[in-house]
């Protein structure tokens, strides 16, 4: 069926009403700052990155010496340039630079795209430009937003981006049904229809399906959103939530043309042995988040094993629909390993106070769960983890979509360092360290472009697509850790002593390269700045 895409121009209907959000909204929209005159170099007339080690994002191996021409904020050739350890041949090398950057011994990657993006709201980020810089920061040039914000901001800034007028990643906008409309609830298959077109109007690019609350989205109604997504050249991704999967697994939502799944929720729903559905403690109570968090750990055991028939003929029939999975396994790692989440060496420089008060135990603060977190939660939920892990691999092995998302902001996580971590779990899954990086640059980009049927953009190095790109001076595929904003402890052998190597050197978006540690610099000069503004309130 042909897609019907509305004009862009109605982008500005989404600005003006943002205008129009109710008062109980107007804290989760602080004005992002402008980007500075000295923030970001470029675009360029010509560009020329030279003498580095590609790794594509295809999965295929490293390559180089190469020089790559950006012209604008495009790459207009890739080049190589001789064989490492051997001298240039300085006549081979493209010409004409306006400006050129000597990257020799550099590895560069496609700019990472995080499938699962908060900007976060009112409590936690002090301002949209701590979270943007720290995703930049960590090499993050494309996010999907399920929502960034309020549905009408978050298009605001999009365009904002798209421009580049701020320093934040590129952006698409995936809403919840009825989001930002004045029609009434979504309450039934016409009224689902109905907010799809309005929604395509305003240049929304996904529907974001939540199963999460009492009256969770009823069948007949998801599919219709989903049909008529599809209809417009809109994307359709689910958190299908514990009130939701009794009548709607991952399984069945995928039958009814699901893209996407985020998370796990449904995956082993659609291969449980004993009942149709999990064997829930009897004085289970959703609105408790340690009941919620804690028994999902527990369906590990109540579901078909690896590598038996109904595991097998899921995936099968997941490839055969064409399933994406964004799996987002970082933001649930606290549960199996609680201290390890809380510890983290970053907390101290990079995690703004307000955003340390919303992860303490909490019965209002989402996934606050911590009332009393045992040995027994965490044994349960690393079994969990391993089962899923085994399916993520098994499904990425027969050929199936596996992207990478972070949903930080939540349970210990942040912005841009747990998005690092999210590929090192894919390789604890048993993913290639190339495979990993294939996961967070292409299968992002086709996972977004294809509802609208069009050819990708971004998401590998090659002529004529987007110069979104991540420069790092260590071997990632060696150790992921190096693109972790603060690096990675190695001991110098000269010096006795342990230092920090590693940590990415440019990000570059749209052919602007912007000094990624000078971004995680203004971060944490506003972690410093809130802290101290803190010491003197509470003085």
């Amino acid at each position: 069926m042909p897609v019907v895409r509305p004009s862009r121009t109605l982008l500005a209907l989404a600005i003006a009403l943002c205008a129009a959000l109710p008062a109980s909204l107007a804290a989760q929209m602080e004005t992002t700052t402008p980007r500075g005159a000295d923030e970001g170099d470029g675009p360029h007339e010509r560009l020329i990155l030279r003498g580095a080690t590609i790794i594509d994002g295809t999965g295929a191996p490293p390559m180089g010496p190469v020089d790559i021409v950006i012209e604008g904020d495009r790459i207009v050739q890739i080049q190589t340039v001789g064989y490492p350890g051997v001298p240039i041949n300085e006549d081979s090398r493209p010409g004409g630079a306006t400006r050129e950057m000597d990257l020799s011994g550099m590895f560069i990657m496609p700019g990472f795209v995080d499938m699962h993006a908060h900007t976060g709201g009112a409590g936690k980020a002090a301002q949209p430009e701590y979270v943007y810089k720290l995703w930049m920061g960590h090499g993050i040039t494309t996010s999907r937003g399920v929502g960034h914000g309020p549905m009408m901001w978050g298009l605001q800034e999009k365009a904002l981006a798209e421009r580049n007028e701020i320093v934040a990643p590129r952006m698409f906008t995936y809403a919840r049904p009825g989001e930002a409309w004045d029609e009434g609830p979504v309450d039934s298959p016409e009224k689902a229809r109905e907010w799809v077109r309005w929604a395509a109007a305003v240049d929304v690019e996904g529907a974001k399906i939540d199963g999460l609350k009492l009256g969770a989205m009823d069948p007949d109604i998801m599919s219709a959103v989903i049909d008529e997504a599809h209809r417009h050249g809109l994307g359709t991704v689910a958190h299908l939530g514990q009130m939701g999967v009794p009548r709607m697994t991952a399984l069945d939502a995928a039958e009814v043309g699901l893209d996407m799944m985020t998370h796990y929720y449904g995956l082993f729903e659609s291969m449980l042995t004993d009942f149709s559905i999990q064997d829930w403690p009897l004085n289970y109570n959703y609105q408790d988040e340690q009941h919620r968090f804690g028994n999902v750990g527990r369906l590990w055991n109540q579901a078909a094993e690896p590598g038996s028939e109904q595991w097998n003929e899921l995936i099968d029939r997941f490839l055969e629909l064409g399933f994406g999975i964004d799996p987002t396994m970082t933001i649930y790692e606290a549960s199996r390993d609680v201290m390890r989440a809380r510890e983290a060496d970053f907390h101290e420089e990079y995690t703004l106070p307000s955003q340390w008060d919303f992860y303490q135990p909490s019965r209002r603060a989402h996934g606050s769960y911590w009332f009393y977190w045992t040995s027994e939660d965490e044994y349960h939920w690393k079994r969990f983890f391993n089962k899923w892990m085994v399916f993520l691999n098994d499904y990425k092995n027969a050929g199936g979509r596996v992207t990478t998302g972070s949903d930080s902001g939540f349970i210990y996580k942040l912005y841009g360092f747990d998005y690092i971590r999210e590929l090192e779990l894919l390789r604890e899954a048993g993913f290639h360290p190339v495979e990993v990086i294939r996961s967070a640059t292409l299968f992002g980009a086709e996972e977004l472009h294809d509802p609208r049927g069009a050819p990708i953009d971004f998401g590998i190095l090659r002529a004529g697509l987007k110069a979104d790109m991540v420069v790092v001076d260590e071997n990632p595929l060696e150790n992921l850790k190096v693109l972790y904003g603060n690096g990675a402890p190695r001991l110098n052998d000269d010096t006795g002593e342990t230092e920090r190597v590693g940590g990415i050197k440019y990000t570059i978006k749209d052919g602007i390269v912007y000094d990624a540690q000078r971004l995680l610099e203004d971060v944490r000069e506003m972690v410093r700045k809130a802290k101290e503004q803190r010491a003197v309130s509470d003085g």
